[in-house]
């Protein structure tokens, strides 16, 4: 036996439908991106109006929810949780389709949030309980995967859905909402037959295959914390969380805005989602070639640091360039770096945390990495609406990249000395004895 055959078995059986799942969550996210192609004008929403809801408004409920989602997860089980997580996102993001002003708009994204608040920190734990550090770099980056993806797919299923205007005396906007929500709901009933709650209550796994799993994951863990509290307080919690805060700035101010950025260029509504193809598939491949590289290097800062200082280098350019096919190369690099820096970073909690500590502390990252997604939008909406332009709005979200990628850098002495003084301690400790 032999971790090849186990956790490919695993892989094969879990990671497809995580897959799928986090496509349709994806495209439920950030959807509202394309529907402003129609809706802002339909509605009279201004560019603060959307971003504030499209970022603010959604990300605080799904800021508030993260972390006790979590240990919700761990106490009842991912296949029920997951079940109800899907269901009732599915309806809310269906019901977007009812939005008539800034208020019901703002409503709407903000319950939206809340229910998607526990699937993918949830997801993150979930792989703990499958894979052990070594293997989960290209496994949380081939799940992960499902951002461009659902960009690739979600992008041209939206522009035209869009084309429905006018049916049955709906917008193209409302269709789009109804048509891409709705699956949530139906693949949640699919969670309770494909997620079980851990390698013990699979029912295709042999009993030595799960013995193998159990010895396999106690013998890789090297976790310093279990418990909630002392995780909390730990430094490196809170860095990573900061880290996090600033890539997705970046990366949501990048997607929710891109659609109007491209329809500014001059090109129409059912092209616009095509247009962006090329930009995702190229971060696609390079998430998946990376993680794969970080978990053959077993080497995580490095690996984070450099695809957030790429990230940084290709809004900074899109800034400073008024060409339509420049400014989309550019920002083709910065979604190549942020990225393909999702699979070594979200190791690093991982490395020292275990068990409900996981639980929180995972959350509790994803809860200050909210903060970025919820800030990263509005700003560029602000600024779009102060000065008619997105160049000044790209260097701020560059910024936001150059400050991840120092924390990360600064992170990773800390921990490199840190595992020294361990190190240090135990030969100590080895010669008294």
């Amino acid at each position: 036996m032999t971790d090849e055959a186990v956790f490919g078995k695993c892989q094969r059986r879990l990671i497809p439908f995580i897959f799928l799942l986090y496509i349709v969550n994806y495209i439920d996210r950030v959807n509202v991106g394309f529907a402003a192609l129609t809706m802002n004008k339909d509605l009279g929403l201004s560019p603060s109006v959307f971003g504030i809801g499209a970022g603010v408004f959604f990300f605080t409920g799904y800021l508030i929810f993260q972390m006790p989602a979590n240990l919700i997860l761990e106490k009842i089980g991912a296949r029920i949780w997951v079940f109800i997580i899907l269901a009732v996102w599915g309806v809310i993001s269906a019901a977007n389709a009812l939005t008539q002003d800034a208020n019901s708009y703002y409503a709407l994204r903000f319950f939206l949030g809340v229910a998607e608040a526990g699937f993918f920190p949830g997801m993150l734990l979930y792989m703990t309980y499958w894979f052990p550090n070594a293997w989960r770099g290209r496994f949380v980056a081939s799940f992960m995967a499902a951002i461009p993806m659902a960009n690739l797919i979600g992008g041209p299923l939206s522009t035209s859905l869009l084309e429905l205007e006018g049916l049955l005396g709906l917008h193209g906007w409302q269709w789009m909402f109804i048509l891409e929500g709705l699956p949530a709901t139906l693949l949640g009933v699919a969670a309770l037959k494909f997620l079980p709650d851990g390698p013990a209550s699979a029912s295709w796994l042999t009993k030595e295959e799960k013995s193998y799993i159990a010895s396999r994951l106690k013998a890789s863990d090297t976790s310093e914390h279990t418990s909630l509290w002392p995780a909390l307080l730990d430094l490196r919690v809170w860095a990573i969380g900061l880290v996090l805060a600033g890539n997705q700035a970046g990366l949501y101010g990048i997607q929710l805005w891109l659609p109007q950025m491209v329809q500014g260029m001059g090109f129409s509504n059912f092209i616009n989602g095509f247009i962006q193809v090329p930009c995702y598939l190229a971060g696609a491949v390079a998430m998946i070639w990376w993680g794969r590289r970080s978990d053959a290097k077993q080497e995580r800062i490095f690996h984070v640091a450099v695809p957030l200082s790429l990230a940084a280098f290709g809004l900074f350019a899109a800034s400073l360039t008024q060409s339509p096919l420049l400014v989309l190369l550019a920002i083709t690099i910065a979604l190549v770096g942020t990225l393909s820096y999702n699979g070594p970073f979200f190791m690093l909690p991982t490395t020292f945390l275990a068990g409900t500590a996981a639980a929180g502390g995972i959350g509790f990252i994803n809860t200050v990495g909210s903060v970025g997604r919820a800030l990263g939008p509005a700003m560029v909406g602000w600024i779009k609406d102060a000065t008619g332009a997105y160049s000044l709005a790209m260097a701020a979200l560059g910024l936001t990249m150059m400050m991840s990628a120092a924390i990360v850098i600064f992170l990773g002495r800390r921990m490199q000395a840190r595992a020294h003084m361990t190190d240090v301690r135990s030969q100590a400790s080895g010669i008294k004895a």
